[in-house]
């Protein structure tokens, strides 16, 4: 399907073979270029692996070379999985953990309110409910108590009886309250995945986290739940050769690989190595429908078609993250838990009311946010950092990554309420948002603040926002100017209208599951002409388009109306299209819909 415009030409070591049609400046103003590709690798992969050239240069273009082919499009669990105890501190860690099993110690967990934070908690105690155990699990508000450990939340679980603790993505960086709990004789493992920018807490029997400096597993794309479902796998086998299964069936621990996956793919995790195959074959657990919440939630959520990361990452996970946005995570934590098949129903239900209740909070707040953007003219600022009195601070997160796409631009929302401020920020590529954060910090202009490169957090005193405001553009003002000149569309090649079709999509599938570090193929038909756009749902665009040979391809541009992109599809002049391809289940056949994301004038 790929068209070939020139001939073969070599840039240094990269082969190209594909020259994209002449056209003038896209709608998001970002140019486009062809994604590198050993094109010598793609011919050795088509021809000694027997596949489509098209899959074949996608898989070279990330860096897959011909002799592991079939075990990237085929890989298991038990040839992908290594030994959980390259993991700094898992030896001491699962060890303390096997010793409260076997000598009947109450275990007591503290989790985050997100979804990895919560998926996480879920799969511990589905564990524990496997080999017939209680777990108590604390999950904190994040209104009224925030982000990580506290003494009181320590002593809340030690006070129902947990002797050992297990906190789960968080904790790595929660010096005081894990060494106030050590000096009142509760011991506590650590499972975590965040930078750390020194050593571990010292009260802490065990702090088990791929990002720690001195870990040298390798394993730093798993997530909380990445890193809890390695933390079972060790407790598992420690348990095993401790005799403790004799005369009890042992738990199929493959069955928590649906949580696992949904927990790193909505911490957005890159989708390589060891992750990728624990999101693969999650999926496959999902599909069998072994969770019973989240079967639920995705018939509530009307999930169907082949399940993949975006079911993960735009139905279920808003929905479970809703939970802990603008109620109690408790709500999401019970609905993975849960054996109940009514119960589910219910909770089902529940979480999505409140996720559409998260979204009209979501869309007030970032009405008001643009509407003091455009008035005070922040756009023009290099990083916009907008403040509000009242803005729900579960959601302010949300707004900033809305924002930053609108305008280009690192953005902070910032929740101010009475004298001080909560902030949420996301950046653009190549902007380090969470160090220059992490730099305001240190010169005492926030009350607390970090993050990483993409996105940050702050607390900061009200009549300290200007600062900040002042500092981050002054700081971050070359940055800026740097990163939004050298953005580029990558695209995977030049196709036909025809390979607009379920049987393309599933070829392309093949290389997947798609996300962080395995980008979505998105490819170029060039000299489409919009011949029926019409307005769908919360301001998507319908578009069929026709093509010189007389082939339609039906299309959708998700939330392009009033943006550049809806307005150059309303044009009715003649363009070249990026998209991704997928499979049409309404249609069904062979059907296929091209899912825009941008467009340019044909020359």
């Amino acid at each position: 399907m790929i068209i070939q415009t020139e001939p073969v030409s070599r840039r240094g070591d990269v082969l190209e073979d594909i020259a994209l049609p002449k056209m003038g400046p896209s709608a998001s103003g970002r140019k486009w270029q062809l994604r590198e590709t050993d094109l010598r690798e793609a011919l050795t992969i088509e021809q000694k692996c027997n596949l489509d050239p098209v899959l074949a240069r996608i898989l070279a273009s990330r860096g897959q070379s011909h002799d592991h082919i079939e075990a990237y499009l085929n890989p298991s669990l038990r040839n992908e999985m290594p030994d959980p105890f390259v993991m700094q501190d898992m030896e001491i860690g699962s060890a303390r953990i096997a010793k409260a099993i076997v000598d009947g110690e109450q275990v007591g967990v503290f989790g985050d309110y997100d979804v990895d934070g919560t998926t996480a908690a879920a799969i511990l105690k589905r564990y524990f409910d496997a080999i017939g155990l209680p777990l108590l699990v604390y999950l904190p508000d994040r209104i009224t108590e925030g982000y990580g450990p506290s003494i009181g939340a320590f002593r809340a679980l030690n006070k129902d009886g947990a002797s050992l603790i297990i906190t789960v993505d968080c904790g790595a960086s929660a010096h005081d309250p894990i060494e106030a709990a050590a000096a009142e004789g509760i011991d506590l493992v650590v499972l975590d995945h965040h930078l750390m920018n020194g050593p571990p807490p010292k009260g802490a029997t065990a702090v088990i986290n791929p990002n720690r400096p001195d870990d040298v597993s390798g394993l730093t794309n798993l997530s909380a739940a990445g890193v809890a479902f390695m933390a079972v796998v060790a407790l598992n086998r420690r348990l095993r050769d401790a005799g403790w299964f004799k005369g009890k069936t042992e738990p199929d621990i493959r069955g928590l690989l649906d949580l696992t996956a949904l927990g790193l793919v909505c911490d957005v995790m890159s989708l390589t190595g060891l992750t990728r195959v624990l999101v693969l074959q999650g999926l496959k657990v999902l599909g069998m429908g072994g969770n019973l919440g989240l079967t639920a939630l995705g018939e509530r959520a009307g999930m169907k078609g082949p399940l993949s990361t975006y079911h993960l990452g735009f139905l279920l996970g808003p929905r479970i993250n809703a939970a802990g946005r603008i109620g109690h995570a408790r709500l999401a934590f019970e609905l993975m838990t849960s054996t109940d098949h009514t119960k589910c129903k219910e909770l089902a239900e529940r979480l999505h009311v409140m996720n559409a209740h998260r979204q009209e909070i979501e869309a007030a707040v970032q009405a008001d946010a643009i509407r003091m953007i455009e008035t005070q003219k922040l756009h023009q600022d290099n990083v916009i950092v907008a403040a509000g009195e009242g803005w729900h601070p579960g959601v302010i997160g949300i707004v900033a990554g809305r924002v930053k796409e609108i305008y280009d631009r690192p953005t902070i929302i910032i929740s101010i309420d009475g004298e001080i401020g909560k902030g949420s920020g996301r950046s653009i590529t190549g902007v380090d948002l969470g160090a220059a954060v992490g730099s305001l910090n240190n010169d005492d202009v926030l009350m607390a603040g970090g993050g990483h490169a993409m996105a940050a957090g702050l607390t900061v005193a009200a009549p300290n926002i200007e600062t900040v405001r002042t500092r981050l553009n002054s700081m971050l003002r070359q940055d800026v100017v740097i990163a939004r000149q050298n953005q580029l569309r990558h695209v995977d090649g030049v196709v036909a209208p025809g390979a607009v079709s379920k049987s393309f999509a599933e070829m392309v599938g093949k290389a997947g599951p798609y996300g962080q570090g395995n980008p979505e193929p998105v490819f170029v038909i060039a000299n489409l002409r919009p011949d029926y756009v019409k307005t769908v749902g919360q301001n998507h665009l319908s578009v069929t388009f026709a093509s010189d040979g007389g082939e339609s391809v039906r299309a959708i541009a998700f939330r392009a109306e009033g943006e550049p992109l809806g307005d150059m599809l309303k044009s009715g002049e003649r363009l070249n299209v990026v998209g991704k391809i997928k499979a049409d289940d309404w249609r069904g056949g062979n059907s296929g819909q091209l899912q825009i994301v941008d467009v340019a004038k044909a020359m």
